[in-house]
């Protein structure tokens, strides 16, 4: 989940990064922090204004040479941490200022080129799609999770609507040998019935699978709640998602802090319970044509935000509750983990 996807000819886009720039407004100075530094977009344009400090976070471990560049320039005004940003309440932020949170929740064209992180079909390498501080890889979980577990990975992380036949085939071809990348795309492709000419046939089961091995479910649950907490008041958290799972849940987190629980009418209104955020645009942002044909793989973002009403800390939520299922399954892995 980290940076946003960019064509091969052109230089990297951050996404919808006008907007950001807008609803943050660095331009009062403050803490930012960049949760999905990437190619460090975001953070070199926030640290553009004066009186501005970026604390920026990657769990690629690769993305520190690029931030290298900007702490050699920035100096004191920038800090680079190779965590998840699940972790965001590890880092030491009593004295911080805390105005933006932000997360992108893409990935960089570099990224997915990189044959060692295996996050391609196109590509020929091992099946890893470990983008950092990983217990298990694709690999792993497509030669050793059963028949039923790779149906609903496939199903609910991908939502591949042909998941079960998928995996019956990949459990019956992985008894004659090992699968990689090419021999995962042929299952797929003879397995699939109905082809959409648009879209490659192994685009869901390989997104099922990276959201899997990286636990994004978990990471985004985790990465919202901990980004609220160390916000201060009136500081913004900015998400930019790009497929419609990551987006209901960040729509869910967002809706459930925002609007008042169902309560007696009965009950005085100077008892209802206050709302922790508060949200100037209940829909989604989109990117405008014009960045659309500058940067295509933009068109699938969709960014939300809220501003934090008040300095609280603890907050209660029942979005665990709510994405129950998706994590149980996402709970596979860590019984694969065990297993290795």
């Amino acid at each position: 989940m980290d940076a946003t996807i960019v064509p091969e000819v052109q230089k990297h886009y951050p996404v919808l990064l006008k907007e950001i720039i807008s609803i943050i407004s660095p331009q009062y100075g403050g803490t930012f922090i960049d949760c999905t530094f990437g190619q460090g977009g975001y953070s070199k344009k926030i640290l553009e204004f004066e009186n501005t400090k970026v604390i920026a976070l990657d769990r690629d471990i690769e993305s520190e040479t690029k931030a290298n560049l900007l702490k050699n320039k920035f100096e004191d005004r920038f800090l680079f941490k190779n965590i998840k940003f699940s972790q965001l309440n590890n880092l030491k932020l009593k004295n911080e200022n805390v105005k933006g949170v932000i997360f992108d929740l893409g990935y960089s064209y570099t990224q997915i080129k990189d044959p060692k992180k295996g996050l391609s079909f196109q590509s020929e390498g091992n099946l890893n799609m470990q983008m950092g501080l990983n217990s298990y890889s694709a690999e792993d979980v497509i030669n050793k999770l059963d028949e039923r577990e790779l149906d609903k990975v496939f199903k609910f992380f991908g939502e591949e609507k042909e998941s079960k036949f998928i995996a019956r085939n990949i459990v019956k071809e992985r008894s004659k040998k090992k699968i990689d990348t090419k021999t995962l795309v042929e299952i797929i492709d003879k397995t699939k019935r109905k082809k959409n000419f648009r879209t490659h046939s192994a685009t869901k089961v390989f997104q099922a699978l990276r959201i899997l091995v990286n636990k994004e479910i978990s990471e985004l649950i985790f990465g919202l709640i901990n980004a609220t907490k160390v916000l201060k008041k009136d500081g913004v958290l900015v998400v930019v998602t790009f497929h419609s799972l990551e987006d209901k849940i960040v729509k869910y987190f967002f809706k459930s802090l925002s609007e008042q629980k169902s309560i007696s009418r009965y009950t005085p209104v100077t008892e209802q319970p206050e709302t922790l955020l508060r949200l100037n645009e209940k829909k989604a942002i989109v990117p405008s044509d014009k960045e659309i044909k500058e940067n295509l793989p933009s068109r699938s973002a969709k960014l939300r935000y809220a501003i934090k009403k008040d300095d609280f800390y603890d907050f209660e939520t029942d979005i665990f509750d709510q994405f129950k299922n998706l994590i149980e399954i996402e709970g596979y892995g860590d019984k694969l983990w065990k297993k290795l």
